[in-house]
């Protein structure tokens, strides 16, 4: 198996996510993706090869399509070539999956688009036809596109199950002011990013994004549009009315979700499952952009 990074040990550490960490440079902040991969709300112990370059060159190639839709926080993805942004030595391991960014405040929230029934969504569909409290048309089926694609945000949770929240109380814990704006810049990137990979032969479900305020401006943070934070579905072989092929961690949750029990330690990964997410998260990345992940 190819090394992966689990840990990253860098000075001036701020922050330890499921995936990434944050490291605080004054002004800005360096993201480290490392290769964990989380799934069903627990952190493997088994890293997945090249994911955390995935992450990042992904999400660079987004943020520079997106920032005149909505604004983010993205400055540059840390290569050999311009090392010297960043104000300590990174060894090689770093090139690649680390980012620069802007410092922004975050917002304490997770906003999720749907533009299809999926997932949770069709979970909770079943039940009470609607989704998170939004009413849906009656007679819809599993993965059916809706109507419109609809905004559901939750609480963000760095261990444990994140909850999905009402936007009203989504206004309680931003603000009024800030909620609405990233409801509608949710909606606006995910409408944008849908159409832009519909092109390419992929299409996005539903996706996971997350702001904050730099310059007393909302602006797009974190990660965007990658497979650890979208449903990615090939477009060639979507039939409504099942579940759909992914170019997602859909292996990951499969195996666990079969080999595992909440409250239990979660188990080393099989190399077939790391092979076929390796697989996925390279696919997707190719269709997308066009481009090979660089070495």
């Amino acid at each position: 198996m190819p090394d992966v990074l689990l840990e990253s040990t860098l000075p001036n550490r701020a922050h330890r996510g499921k995936v990434r960490d944050t490291y605080d440079l004054g002004d800005k902040l360096l993201i480290v993706a490392t290769d964990r991969i989380s799934a069903l709300d627990v952190v493997l112990p088994t890293g997945i090869p090249r994911k955390g370059h995935v992450l990042t060159r992904l999400s660079a190639w987004w943020f520079d399509r997106i920032k005149e839709v909505v604004p983010n926080h993205f400055v540059a993805v840390i290569t050999v070539e311009n090392k010297h942004l960043v104000p300590f030595d990174l060894g090689p391991e770093y090139y690649g999956r680390s980012m620069l960014v802007k410092k922004a405040r975050r917002l304490d929230a997770e906003c999720i688009a749907r533009g299809y029934l999926s997932g949770s969504g069709w979970k909770d569909y079943q039940r009470t036809g609607s989704v998170c409290g939004i009413p849906l048309p009656e007679g819809l089926r599993e993965s059916d596109r809706l109507p419109e694609a609809i905004f559901t945000p939750s609480t963000k949770a760095d261990v444990g199950h994140d909850e999905n929240i009402s936007f009203e109380e989504l206004e309680r814990i931003v603000g009024v002011e800030e909620a609405n704006a990233m409801k509608l810049r949710t909606l606006a990137v995910y409408n944008y990013a849908h159409a832009v990979a519909l092109e390419r032969g992929v299409i996005i479900a539903d996706t996971k994004l997350e702001f904050g305020v730099w310059n007393e401006e909302v602006i797009l943070i974190d990660e965007v549009l990658t497979p650890d934070s979208s449903r990615f579905w090939p477009a060639d072989q979507y039939r409504p009315g099942a579940g759909q092929p992914s170019f997602d961690k859909q292996p990951v949750r499969d195996w666990l979700a079969a080999n595992w029990k909440d409250g239990q330690q979660p188990p080393p990964l099989p190399a077939e499952v790391v092979a076929a997410t390796t697989d996925r998260y390279l696919t997707v990345y190719k269709m997308l952009t066009g481009q090979e992940l660089p070495a």
